[in-house]
């Protein structure tokens, strides 16, 4: 290359470094006069230079408002000094029908529990959580519109706005949003009073049932159903025995306290099945006495069914509690509308439903024609079904055995 072009081409690199660093000389001036102690480190304030400046933006300067002592809240933000102490809470509220919900939630998303929080329903009047289970419950309003205010209580800070909620006379067959709220986990109940469904089909066994996972085989599909009952479960073992589906509990409505409790061990069965391939449903044991609580029952199985994949119904299992559940002794016509307010529910929130019951409660206990559009789940352990009226699945023994589930497990056939 020529010695000229050469030097060309140095003289121009030295000439654009040059630019280069004048241009950030220039731009970080300020820094550049403190670090050669031509001026204070310690910053002039906007105010300062600019002795009118009563806040907001100054020239370029959008963090002005920053430095302005009268633009923030004294009280509320100055380090050390707290206008009000106490655990800030919040209100929630739903409706069902003309019945009213009032939740009061703490800062983390749960309910607060253990105060006697009081409501004012502006021309209704006040209402107080006599338990203390962060929710108070309102019965038969008028349909309208309805301005709540929680009251101050002493070491909590409650919102100072009223809340707007609707109450209307119809009865939605809608999930509730808010469910989740109601939920408990076994540890959280007694569940020796609260788990007590029992199997009403072995009042009607005969003696005749098969117990065999392939007896049935050539009729339908065979499956089984499941709960925390069944212990815990090798799925891959039980898609290799031949079960081509599973109805696992999601959960029940306690016998005694009534509250909704998850099945320990659903969130396990559902991963397991669903990893080993086998297509699942759902059931729920109910007790509940009104269609508020069978709305509340479907909608606590919507919300906990939201992260799996279902290919076959979510049921309502209807049957007794020995006896000595809180539901054992509606009629026929109140159950019957239990019922249908759950598998309505469910199956406007997208999901098939469907009717667990014995022969007994099917004939005695449940007008099935009024439950034909859904599916009919039928349990009776005979060698041939005696009940004559529509199903779609049969639960025909209780006495299984399948390989990967050290318990005796119900076995069903599906026609679909």
């Amino acid at each position: 290359m020529n010695s000229r072009i050469v030097k060309q081409s140095i003289i121009m690199g030295i000439l654009m470094f040059v630019l280069i660093m004048a241009v950030v000389v220039v731009t970080n001036w300020d820094t550049v006069r403190r670090k050669l102690g031509l001026r204070s480190s310690h910053p002039v304030t906007v105010a300062e230079e600019n002795p009118e400046f009563t806040g907001g933006q100054v020239g370029n300067d959008l963090t002005a408002f920053m430095r302005d002592e009268d633009f923030f809240d004294k009280k509320q933000y100055k380090p050390g000094v707290t206008v009000e102490n106490g655990i800030k809470v919040n209100v929630m509220m739903d409706s069902v029908g003309q019945d009213l919900r009032i939740m009061v939630i703490d800062a983390l998303g749960n309910l607060a529990i253990g105060t006697p929080f009081e409501a004012e329903i502006e021309n209704v009047g006040r209402y107080v959580d006599e338990d203390r289970d962060g929710i108070i419950y309102v019965e038969h309003l008028r349909e309208g519109e309805y301005y709540v205010k929680l009251s101050q209580m002493e070491g909590y800070i409650v919102p100072r706005t009223k809340t707007m909620i609707k109450i209307s006379k119809t009865l939605e067959y809608k999930a509730l949003s808010d469910i989740a709220y109601l939920v408990l986990n076994e540890d959280e109940v007694d569940i020796t009073a609260d788990d007590t469904e029992v199997n009403g089909a072995l009042a009607d066994a005969d003696g005749t049932e098969h117990t065999a996972t392939d007896y049935y085989e050539t009729s339908g599909k065979i499956g089984i159903d499941v709960s925390r009952y069944n212990k815990e479960i090798d799925w891959d073992k039980v898609a290799d025995d031949g079960i081509e589906f599973a109805i696992i509990r999601c959960g029940y409505r306690g016998a005694s306290s009534g509250s909704l409790v998850r099945d320990s061990l659903f969130k396990d069965n559902c991963l397991g099945a669903i990893k080993a391939g086998i297509p699942i449903g759902v059931y729920f044991f109910s007790q509940a006495v009104n269609e508020t609580e069978a709305i509340e029952e479907a909608s606590m199985v919507i919300e906990e069914c939201k992260l799996y994949r279902l290919d076959l119904p979510i049921f309502i299992d209807s049957e007794s509690a020995g006896g000595k559940g809180r539901a054992d002794s509606l009629n026929k016509e109140d159950r019957t509308a239990i019922t249908k307010a759950f598998c309505e529910t469910v199956a406007n929130s997208g999901y098939e439903a469907g009717v667990y019951a014995s022969r007994n409660w099917w004939e005695k206990k449940l007008d099935a024609e009024k439950l034909t559009p859904y599916h009919a789940w039928l349990a009776e352990y005979t060698e041939e079904p005696l009940y004559d009226g529509y199903y779609d699945y049969w639960q025909y023994t209780s006495k299984g055995t399948v390989d990967g589930i050290e318990t005796r497990v119900d076995l069903n056939v599906s026609y679909r």
